[in-house]
């Protein structure tokens, strides 16, 4: 159980916005998931992730004991980067989806990770056990996944402190005006396209974005993206907004997305400070062969 006093600079606040400040080992989509389950009560009584919270409201949040996965293991093979009793740090290939839902109740990365691991952190919920962050299933590259929830708490930490380092590399339509620059827009769910996300008109989540370009043929350009933060689609969003959006991303490209079997996305590096030792971690994922063939030369 965690006992939270709303304070006078929350008030007015939205309920899962003002929790997803107040403890960021949990991400925002986990703290709405708690309230709608009636996992977090204000003054004593259920509420609504939307709900405004006040000054002295007395807030309540309740971890529910954690469920055994329904995923079955699948012996799905993985490039792994490195690996001890805590975490595994794989180079994950496109094509691959994180985990189960809506059409993918099979052949997911949480398939492959149950076949390979004895245990996983559980704070994920049953559908996700040890994944602490995301790659769409589309984007190659390098993902950190905890063995136990005290790593997972300590790397969602990190997450949420910003302190983890994530560069990708980006292949894009054209060749942007500045060889360099950083991209500070915050980002909402489209208003219409609700699988899309858009800079916000308003208020939205800050995203912060910086980019340089490594080379460039013209048509194509190979971009490195350093990550100040960590929202959805967040490149593919500020590289769109940038107007060179990124070479077969079908959502966001539209007509310049060319001829590619998947969004040129591949997550290059990745750095973190072990939960254990404390280590300063960094690693570094293979470019696979259909980003590689597509560069400029």
């Amino acid at each position: 159980m965690i006992k939270l006093t709303i304070s006078r600079e929350q008030a007015g606040e939205r309920l899962d916005r003002s929790l997803a400040q107040a403890l960021p080992a949990f991400s925002r989509a986990r703290l709405q998931a708690l309230i709608r389950d009636g996992f977090v009560t204000v003054n004593g009584k259920a509420a609504r992730p939307r709900d405004a919270v006040r000054t002295g409201d007395a807030v309540e949040v309740r971890e529910p004991e954690i469920e055994k996965s329904d995923a079955q293991p699948e012996s799905i093979p993985l490039e792994i980067l490195f690996e001890d009793d805590d975490l595994l740090v794989i180079n994950k290939p496109a094509g691959l989806v994180m985990h189960p839902g809506a059409g993918h109740q099979q052949h997911t990365l949480v398939n492959a990770l149950l076949a390979h691991c004895q245990n996983l952190s559980g704070i994920g919920g049953k559908e996700r056990p040890g994944i602490v962050h995301r790659l769409d299933k589309e984007t190659s590259g390098a993902l950190v996944i905890a063995k136990n929830d005290v790593t997972h708490r300590d790397l969602s930490k990190q997450f949420a402190a910003r302190t983890m380092g994530k560069i990708y590399l980006a292949l894009v339509a054209g060749t942007p005006r500045k060889a360099a620059g950083v991209i500070d827009k915050a980002i909402e769910r489209h208003p219409i396209h609700r699988q899309r996300m858009s800079i916000a008109r308003r208020q939205g989540r800050s995203a912060k974005t910086e980019y340089r370009v490594i080379r460039s043929s013209g048509d194509v350009s190979l971009i490195e993206c350093t990550l100040h933060s960590g929202r959805t689609h967040q490149i593919r969003v500020h590289l769109h907004h940038l107007g060179h959006p990124v070479l077969g991303d079908k959502l966001y490209a539209g007509k310049r997305a060319g001829n590619f079997p998947r969004q040129m996305l591949h997550a290059w590096k990745l750095a973190f400070r072990h939960p254990r030792s404390g280590e300063q971690m960094t690693f570094e994922a293979p470019i696979p062969r259909d980003f590689a063939e597509a560069m400029p030369k």
